[in-house]
């Protein structure tokens, strides 16, 4: 009770003192504050307890090493299963379904549940990303926040985006690059309104890594080779490169995480998921965990770390067999991250795309200078790879690249991946619309996109717009009974039925005026005569799209019609004064403006 008269006391306050934009300005300082406290905090307790699995089992046999990621896809399953007790959700897809059908409504649990589940699943060789957890953990802090203070569904939309805005920028010190992930990838719009909140928490999110983990960054890298006018049909055929791989892990993800989810059991899904992922990092160790340090490795010149513990470490000098270990290494990871994703292991494609994009560069590169053709800089490829395979994968060209710019601390390669990111944008797109996180809502139908217009006509529930308070009468009434209906209707149209519910056509009281006052024909007249039959230009069926609606609305000029199932059954009324109502309302509180 006394929580309740606190929160209450904060609301009045509020109300009387604040204004809407002036609270949201503040709570995006508070947001940005902890989304970025969150990021340190997943960074270093993944660090701490890696470093403390792999010393507890640094002398352990193959075996062992191989069995460890399946430990963790257990324990991440138990702690859901056991300790949370209900779905965690999926990720980013969970956050853009609140968007879209849940007016940016996330549970409160999901403030701290992918923080505690990706640290199980990633600190014992889980290979998947962090980056997705924690946005999405930053959401549900942001939508939480807006929810406690009583904030309009438009303002509590906004700083949902804040903290997955803060996260990004948090875990990679990058706040440009946070405010671009959720304008692609969240796909608001980056309007007046929505600039300065977000840019807020991005800054503050950054400012709180900078002051816990310093100056350096994920990829830490400063660029040595500048960038000439000469080689950009090399960036160019990488981005034709990284299209084809970014496809291959879409394709790959979605058959991989398909298979597991048609088995039922969920202990024998992680017995397979376990098993392929153990041999996957025995034969090939980079698949073990993020695979950031065999990235980084590969950035400051040293490939022979990818040999490190491999059965195959004795050819680590030859560059050949570098070849096929980094071929191998973009193949594979995609399998392994479906595998422990599938498997019941919690984490994201964030990071194993930035990983299959620097390995993807890397390979363009050495191959490129093996052939004997004018050199390249491996390092510049792989960076450059990085942001195309990303690009590919989550439709997102502009964080990509401003990510990449950001962390190497500078803007040196910014043609380059400008290049290499919009070729890949463009050869992608022909076979996936939509990104790894938006395809499967955009299958259903649930995404809000960009184009608001569309988007309402999509994601209203027209069954919600049903109105039922028409008055029926059954076919083989008298006008007698029709008089007694039309005692108590409020409705000029009448809807006729058979007995078992089929629609017939409907009576209109304009038409039943001119005889209504006529007691002796009460009983001769039936309402099969007064029956207007409608064509199909004046029905919609419930599985019908509001697309179509509003098509046969603007067609056929009238202001109802006649809804009714595959079977013919009658269900109501949709009025056109009440479809455009709910666009409108539903265009304003989507608008970002």
């Amino acid at each position: 009770m006394q929580k309740n008269n606190i929160h209450k006391t904060i609301y009045r306050w509020r109300l009387r003192h604040m204004s809407e934009q002036g609270v949201l300005l503040l709570l995006s300082v508070v947001v940005g504050l902890l989304a970025g406290l969150a990021a340190v905090g997943l960074k270093t307790l993944v660090g701490w307890s890696g470093r403390l699995v792999t010393s507890a089992f640094a002398d352990g046999s193959s075996l062992v090493v191989g069995l460890l990621p399946m430990l963790g896809i257990l324990l991440t399953m138990l702690f859901v299963k056991y300790i949370v007790r209900g779905d965690i959700g999926h990720g980013l897809p969970t956050v853009l379904l609140a968007i879209s059908r849940a007016h940016s409504r996330l549970p409160a649990k999901n403030m701290y549940t992918s923080l505690i589940a990706s640290t199980l699943t990633v600190a014992f060789g889980g290979s998947v990303g962090l980056e997705a957890p924690i946005a999405s953990t930053g959401s549900a802090i942001g939508s939480n926040i807006g929810r406690f203070f009583h904030l309009n569904p438009k303002s509590v939309r906004l700083l949902l985006g804040c903290g997955a805005a803060g996260a990004i920028a948090g875990i990679f010190k990058a706040p440009i690059a946070g405010i671009l992930f959720v304008f692609e990838v969240f796909l608001f719009d980056l309007t007046s309104t929505t600039v300065l909140p977000l840019l807020i928490a991005s800054l503050s999110a950054s400012m709180v890594s900078y002051f816990l983990m310093g100056t350096g960054v994920q990829f830490s890298f400063t660029v040595q080779e500048s960038f000439a006018l000469s080689q950009l049909p090399h960036y160019a055929v990488l981005g034709v490169f990284c299209a084809a791989v970014s496809l291959y892990f879409l394709r790959v993800t979605d058959r991989v995480e398909g298979w597991f989810n048609r088995r039922a059991n969920p202990w024998l899904r992680m017995l397979f998921g376990g098993v392929a992922l153990g041999v996957l990092v025995v034969v090939f160790p980079p698949l073990y965990g993020e695979g950031y340090h065999s990235l980084t490795e590969l950035l400051h010149g040293n490939p022979g770390a990818l040999f490190d513990g491999a059965p195959y470490e004795n050819l680590a000098a030859s560059p050949w067999a570098l070849v096929a270990v980094l071929l191998a290494l973009v193949m594979l990871k995609a399998v392994a991250t479906a595998a422990t994703i599938g498997a019941g292991g919690v984490g994201g494609t964030f990071g194993p795309s930035l990983v299959i994009g620097g390995l993807c560069g890397y390979l363009m590169a050495t191959l490129n200078n093996l052939l004997g053709l004018p050199p390249q800089s491996t390092a510049n490829f792989a960076l450059v790879g990085m942001a195309a395979v990303m690009t590919g994968v989550m439709h997102a060209p502009f964080m990509a690249t401003f990510l990449i710019a950001e962390i190497t601390g500078g803007y040196a390669l910014l043609v380059p991946l400008l290049t290499a990111a919009s070729i890949t944008y463009l050869c992608i797109t022909p076979f996936e619309r939509h990104s790894i996180y938006a395809r499967k809502l955009a299958k259903h139908g649930d995404l809000l996109t960009h184009d608001k217009d569309a988007s309402a006509w999509h994601l209203l529930n027209m069954k919600s717009l049903i109105e039922n308070n028409f008055v029926i009468v059954r076919s083989g009434n008298s006008l007698r009974d029709l008089v007694e209906v039309i005692q108590t209707s409020r409705r000029n149209i009448f809807p006729v039925l058979t007995d078992d519910d089929k629609f017939l056509g409907v009576v209109v009281l304009d038409d039943v005026r001119k005889i209504i006052f006529r007691p002796e024909l009460y009983d001769s007249v039936t309402v099969d005569e007064l029956m207007h039959p409608l064509s199909e230009g004046d029905v919609v069926r419930a599985t019908d799209s509001l697309t179509d609606v509003v098509q046969k609305f603007r067609i056929s000029e009238r202001y109802n019609l006649v809804v009714i199932d595959d079977n013919y059954n009658y269900m109501g009324f949709l009025s056109r004064a009440n479809t455009f109502s709910a666009y409108r309302r539903f265009v304003s509180e989507a608008s970002d403006e």
